[in-house]
């Protein structure tokens, strides 16, 4: 399959666009696994952005040098066969995650902003999302592209609006008591870097064959790193600000709601636009693993039946408890890669 090259800019929003779905955008991740520390979380947070800006690089090398149409040519690399199958298996398991996430992301904030019934949030994210898959990887870059300039305006106005209103003061009690599988900030930036990074490397690996060269690679690998961690410091001082937004499941939505009314409407759509390309990607990454199975429209249409009903669970407790057990698996994956390195051509 040929890619047309993109810029390092492009990679950067593709990158960023497929972290920053339901779960970061509205504040959920950022208030589960670094204001729930404290003042350490900004530890955790520096920690995290270290950690995508050195395996999104790597995994996107690898991909360049074995021309990855998917995460699966780049396994090979990493071990035997068993952990290759593992490894899939795993990455298909948070792709399939990730989906239902922004699933339940979706009726989180039907509920909160409009008043309508989640589930109806829940299907209609699905359904658009599967109607969107087969443009491929070119019309998920196109997608991610076009929305993730103002995904990061929004959060970044709202965070100045909200901290000149309220001042920070990050040695405050942290906001909430409950830290699900984390103990602490150290594992959980760990356990944060690690999912994100095994659920990304679906798209990073076709990612770097159409880079192209390695320099590319770099500078997309960097601002997109970079621009993840600048993003989760914003939200972290803007709950950490304003702890009530601790109690809504999409706290971000509440923050721009303080702003004013209209913020908050507009905030609404540019988070869904962001959900939506989240999903994309995430549904892009399973279905370019399964073309080669001869059944790839059943079983997606399969897939995003089944995250609509584990979506049911509810969004925080899925942020919660799955993205944590991701993350422990992924552990394995980034050591694996940590050990390979990146390669040399």
């Amino acid at each position: 399959m040929q890619q047309q090259r993109i810029s390092g800019v492009k990679i950067a929003m593709v990158y960023i666009g497929t972290v920053v779905g339901a779960g970061f955008a509205t504040g959920q991740e950022v208030l589960q696994f670094f204001v729930a520390f404290g003042a350490s979380g900004l530890w955790g947070i520096l920690l995290s952005t270290v950690l995508f800006v050195g395996y999104g690089v790597l995994i996107m090398r690898l991909g360049l040098a074995m021309a990855a149409e998917s995460h699966q040519e780049i396994l090979p690399r990493l071990g035997g066969k068993l952990f290759q199958s593992a490894m899939d298996v795993l990455i298909m398991v948070s792709l399939f995650a990730a989906l239902t996430a922004m699933l339940a992301g979706t009726g989180a904030l039907f509920a909160q902003q409009f008043g309508m019934p989640a589930v109806l949030g829940n299907a209609l994210m699905g359904v658009v999302t599967v109607l969107t898959v087969c443009k491929g990887l070119r019309g998920v870059i196109g997608a991610i592209s076009a929305v993730v300039p103002f995904l990061l305006a929004s959060v970044i106005a709202i965070g100045v609006f909200s901290l000149l209103a309220e001042p920070v003061a990050v040695s405050v009690t942290p906001p909430m008591e409950g830290r699900g599988l984390m103990g602490n900030w150290l594992w959980a930036a760990v356990l944060y870097g690690s999912y994100n990074i095994l659920m990304s490397a679906a798209v990073l690996a076709p990612l770097g064959t159409a880079a192209g060269d390695r320099q590319t690679i770099l500078r997309g690998g960097a601002l997109g790193g970079i621009g993840l961690g600048a993003a989760a410091l914003m939200i972290f001082l803007a709950i950490t600000a304003n702890p009530e937004s601790a109690g809504f499941e999409v706290p971000m939505l509440h923050l721009a709601g303080q702003v004013t009314p209209l913020a908050g409407m507009l905030f609404s759509v540019v988070l869904l636009a962001e959900v939506y390309t989240t999903a994309v990607g995430s549904l892009y990454g399973f279905s370019a693993r399964l073309q080669r199975s001869g059944q790839h429209t059943r079983l997606i249409v399969g897939t995003a039946g089944a995250a609509f009903l584990a979506s049911l669970l509810g969004f925080s407790n899925l942020v919660r408890y799955l993205y944590p057990l991701q993350g422990y698996g992924g552990l394995v994956f980034l050591v694996a890669l940590l050990v390979v390195r990146r390669p040399r051509q």
